[in-house]
């Protein structure tokens, strides 16, 4: 290693500039491979803790769906569950849409015609759902207000729509800030959207008006970060514009006494429930896996072309370090060193210089990927506590080192190759 570290210091801007090209190339893959790893983690995590151990479609829906198909007898399904199964502890049947809302003051523009330059109400995602049916399950908390006045869904009364409806909203933090609105506050909620200021009184006169009861936290399982939440039976009638037909939901979260064997449960519910399709939480991961997995490949494919060029120039550059030493190399021959130890030479070079290449990498790549993450938290809003986009653990470490040495050994071969080809007896006699 002596010789390599003389070699080193005979060209140090050479050496380096191979070093800093490894480097990059390595923090190019480790910043990568956090980033999923850091992902695949978070998701695992959030998953196990948020006590869905089923979760229950249309029948033929995949996970990788953008929309689900209605699911009938929403209301009676959490009691037919139990039924089936009895380790069934939850059953939450929830209602997915996207609705448009206005506070106020937009109302009060609109009846006087001083309608503001951004006028329009703001489209976000909407729930429904039966607070009471949450057993178990990590839901949003409410943060700010009373809360549900109660936790059954009054409106839906014995099999019909003719209850009293509560018209309470809890909103999350992020949509309740950009209506400007607080728990007590009314706000306008309608299926539609005006087209223009000039129809902004019909879609009032159309909306149904709501009012705040509780401000919640976000919730990581659905992709919006603006939510309302609303009970379910007057989810159902505002998408529908009057009595819904069918009792729709567009999914279910069932939550297990004992989540031993989700498994055996899955097939006990899909044998009672020929129309809907249960998927079991590693069912749910796995899906998230495989998405990951896309993203990993893509930038995996990336990385190798990185690598690629670093491997090039640490070529090159061992190539012109065994030409400046070629005389050097042909007087050790000479003087009886073997051809191993002529190899060693030019081997314990290349892993040195792709060793300040994997601690420059290693360096670079977690400020790169803390940055990374920092980055994406700011820019996606509506992410529980503790969620990281990042991990930067022993794997991501350990898969960084092993390619590099990869990298030292192929760079190594060409000029290894040359340093067994140096004709001694000519180096010798040159001038």
């Amino acid at each position: 290693m002596r010789y390599a570290w003389s070699a080193v210091a005979r060209r140090p801007g050479r050496a380096a500039a191979s070093a800093l090209a490894l480097a990059l190339a390595t923090a190019l893959i480790v910043t990568l491979l956090a980033a999923s790893e850091g992902i695949d983690a978070s998701a695992s995590r959030l998953g196990v803790a948020s006590g869905v151990d089923l979760l229950v479609t249309s029948a033929n829906t995949s996970l990788a769906s953008e929309e689900y198909p209605d699911i009938d007898g929403a209301h009676a399904l959490p009691a037919e569950m139990r039924a089936a199964d009895p380790n069934v502890e939850t059953a939450s049947p929830w209602y997915l849409d996207s609705l448009t809302y206005a506070n106020a003051s937009l109302r009060n523009a609109s009846a006087t015609g001083t309608i503001p330059a951004g006028w329009s109400p703001t489209s976000a995602g909407a729930v429904g759902w039966i607070p009471g049916d949450s057993e178990g399950l990590d839901v949003p908390q409410v943060l700010q207000g009373p809360g549900y006045p109660t936790l059954e869904d009054p409106a839906y009364d014995n099999g019909t729509y003719r209850g009293t409806p509560t018209n309470a909203v809890v909103l999350d933090g992020a949509l309740a800030s950009i209506l400007g609105v607080a728990p007590g506050d009314p706000v306008w909620i309608a299926p539609g959207s005006p087209a223009g200021p000039g129809e902004l009184p019909g879609w009032f006169s159309g909306a149904r008006e709501f009012t705040v009861v509780g401000i919640s936290g976000p919730y990581w399982l659905l992709p919006s970060a603006l939510l309302a939440f609303l009970y379910l039976s007057e989810m159902q009638t505002l998408v529908a514009g009057g009595v819904p037909s069918g009792d729709p939901a567009s999914l279910v979260l069932v939550h297990l006494a004992d989540p031993s064997d989700p498994a055996a449960d899955q097939t006990r519910l899909a044998r009672a429930f020929p129309a809907l399709s249960f998927f079991t939480l590693g069912d749910v991961l796995t899906a998230v896996q495989n998405a990951i997995s896309l993203y990993r490949t893509f930038g995996t494919l990336v990385g190798a072309a990185g690598l690629v060029v670093a491997t090039l120039f640490a070529t090159t550059v061992l190539l012109m370090s065994v030409e400046d030493r070629s005389r050097e190399l042909a007087l050790l021959r000479a003087l009886g060193f073997g051809r191993t130890t002529t190899v060693r030479y030019v081997v314990e070079e290349s892993f040195l210089v792709c060793a300040f290449g994997l601690l420059g990498g290693l360096a670079f790549g977690f400020a790169g990927a803390e940055l990374l993450n920092l980055a994406l938290l700011r820019l996606v809003s509506g992410l529980p506590a503790g969620f990281s986009f990042v991990q930067y653990d022993v794997a991501v470490v350990l898969t960084a080192a092993l390619e590099v040495a990869a990298i030292a050994v192929v760079a190594s071969i060409l000029p290894a190759v040359r340093a067994l080809r140096i004709p001694v007896a000519s180096e010798l006699r040159a001038p």
